[in-house]
């Protein structure tokens, strides 16, 4: 089985407008409302491509129930943690001639809800496949990820990591199985500036040298890069698109990766070239990847 966590779950207000003024009244000519999060945006893509999940994580108010609807209607399965007080965030999404957000703040979560959400954790067996993606609230301590993965150790689940910086390399340790930085994301972590393909990947080695077993390195228009624990290297291209919406494209990728892993018996290769399609097919789209998109990419690709 497959588990997404999403910490901070949202709705997201998406506006489309020709141009944004600051301070002046705006009339869009788009709008659309859409539960997000990058767990959440797995568990959708993972099910337009066929495959089930359980979303984890917290919701509350009138907003989480808005989050849970929505996932039911997708046909996603989920299991959050349902806070008593206040209301999962909204995250205003502008796109106009420059793309801005307003992101929200999320509600407080107790140290028994927390407790909750492990205890929902201690129930995943070897051979489950668990993603961990995204920020973390202030209302929780910033070593959760450490804490679940330390909890989890031993036990055989597949752990896939796809957060920023200090995030990612506190939990190192663990061994992830995959983890998905961009070019940029990698480059901070040591910093510097990469931008050729060889200095990607020696620093990716470097991750690999701290514990990550796999590594699949977005870098956007540029494609993307795996670097497997068996030491061997892909790349792949970008496919040819008109980039519409670059929201959910990194988690899509994710679960695209997890579909052709799964799919192909653990083929990385065929993985990799599902990752790259199933995160250009929501880039080209206004909403995430479906299967039929994906496939058409993968002709490009295979």
């Amino acid at each position: 089985m497959i588990y997404t966590v999403t910490f901070n779950p949202s709705l997201d207000y998406i506006l489309r407008l020709d141009h944004f003024a600051a301070g002046e009244i705006n009339r869009v000519n788009y709008e659309q409302i859409l539960g997000g999060g990058k767990g959440i945006n797995v568990s959708i893509v993972l099910k337009n491509l066929g495959h089930d999940s359980t979303a984890l994580g917290f919701v509350a108010g009138f907003t989480g129930e808005e989050i849970k609807r929505q996932l039911q209607e997708f046909g996603v399965k989920n299991d959050f943690v349902q806070l008593e007080q206040g209301f999962s965030r909204i995250n205003v999404k502008v796109k106009a001639d420059k793309e801005t957000e307003i992101n929200g703040q999320g509600p407080d979560i107790s140290e028994n809800k927390q407790a909750e959400l492990f205890s929902k954790l201690d129930k995943l067996v070897a051979g489950d496949t668990l993603v961990l993606a995204g920020s973390i609230p202030k209302a929780l301590p910033d070593d959760i990820y450490q804490r679940i993965m330390a909890r989890l150790e031993g036990k055989g689940i597949q752990i896939v990591v796809d957060a920023e910086k200090k995030l990612l390399l506190n939990v190192l340790q663990y061994r992830p199985f995959l983890i998905k930085p961009n070019n940029h994301e990698l480059g901070d972590m040591f910093g510097v500036k990469l931008t050729a393909h060889d200095e990607i990947i020696t620093y990716a080695k470097k991750l690999q040298e701290k514990g990550a077993q796999n590594v699949l390195i977005s870098m956007a228009g540029d494609g993307a890069i795996l670097l497997t624990a068996a030491g061997v290297s892909y790349r792949c291209p970008a496919p040819k698109g008109t980039l519409v919406n670059s929201v959910g494209a990194g988690d899509s990728m994710v679960a695209g990766f997890i579909t052709g892993f799964m799919e192909s018996d653990g083929d990385f290769e065929r993985a990799f070239h599902m990752g790259v399609a199933t995160g250009s097919a929501s880039a080209f789209s206004e909403n995430l990847a479906t299967r039929p998109e994906v496939e058409e990419l993968l002709k490009g690709i295979v």
